[in-house]
Order: C-alpha cells, then sequence, then structure tokens
C-alpha cells in the first residue's frame, strides 16, 4: 500500500470525524510497546506508526491484503481519544490516584471510549474484523484488572 493511498484514506476519515486533530504519519513507535497510533493531548494531535501497523495487522490476520481496513480501524480508534470529551478529566482523575486497580480501571474506559467512537465512525467495517482487533487492543487492560479475556 503506497504512502498516497494512506493519506487519502487518513484525510477521508479525518474529514468525515469533523475533527481537527493534526495527523502525523510516522514509520516506528519510538517506545517499547507495539503501538499503531497514539493521541497526544497537548498537541492534538494523532500520530500512526505505519511499520508498527503492518505488524499488527500480520500478527491478527496473517495478510496485508486487509492493510486499509486495519489503518481505518487504528485511525478512528485515535480519532476516538482525541475527540472524547471525558478524556481530560479522566486523565486528571488518573494522575491524582495512587491505587492500582482505580488507574487500570480509567485506562480501560479511556480505550473503550475510543473503541465506541471507531465503531461509530466506520458503520460500514466488518464487524467481526472490528471487534477482533478491539478485543486484541482490550487484553492488556482486561488482564491488569484480573478479568478473563472476552471472545
Amino acid at each position: 500500500m503506497e504512502i498516497i493511498q494512506i493519506q487519502n484514506l487518513v484525510q477521508g476519515l479525518l474529514e468525515r470525524s469533523g475533527s481537527n486533530a493534526e495527523v502525523k504519519l510516522e514509520s516506528f513507535f519510538p517506545g517499547n510497546r507495539f503501538a499503531g497510533g497514539k493521541y497526544s493531548t497537548g498537541t492534538h494531535t494523532v500520530t500512526l506508526y505505519m511499520e508498527e501497523i503492518k505488524a499488527q495487522c500480520l500478527q491478527l490476520f496473517s495478510t496485508l491484503e486487509l492493510l486499509a481496513d486495519y489503518v481505518m480501524v487504528v485511525f478512528a480508534h485515535e480519532l476516538g481519544h482525541a475527540e472524547d470529551a471525558e478524556l481530560k478529566t479522566l486523565i486528571e482523575i488518573s494522575d491524582q490516584s495512587s491505587n492500582d486497580l482505580a488507574k487500570n480501571t480509567i485506562a480501560l474506559k479511556i480505550e473503550q471510549n475510543a473503541w465506541d467512537y471507531a465503531r461509530r465512525l466506520l458503520p460500514e467495517i466488518n464487524h467481526t474484523f472490528m471487534e477482533k482487533i478491539i478485543r486484541h487492543s482490550l487484553n492488556p487492560y482486561h488482564e491488569a484488572l484480573g478479568m478473563e479475556q472476552i471472545a
């Protein structure tokens, strides 16, 4: 998939969302996490890490034939963070808490909010495909809370 195709997908979804977030495309996430995207509250910027997204797509679906839809899902999720009216409050509450259970519960809520937004933004994406990505994404949060993974 060419970078211009990715830029066109991202621009189209950005316009559909009505978000005024800035968008950056980079190759790799600079940390040691396996992150396909990141939202920065301070700069209102979504960064997509294309090599990470490709690796995730291969890991979950064993093919890059679904990469366009995978990019859309990851980007919609990050836009969900950018457009989450609760995000700043949830971050503040988490930052003020010394309780790991509370912090992990808030982290899960932040992720669920973003995924709920992504589902609304992409009703045309195959439900089974999207839910597999969501389950995989939320699994570490469920594990941190001692919850069983949702099948």
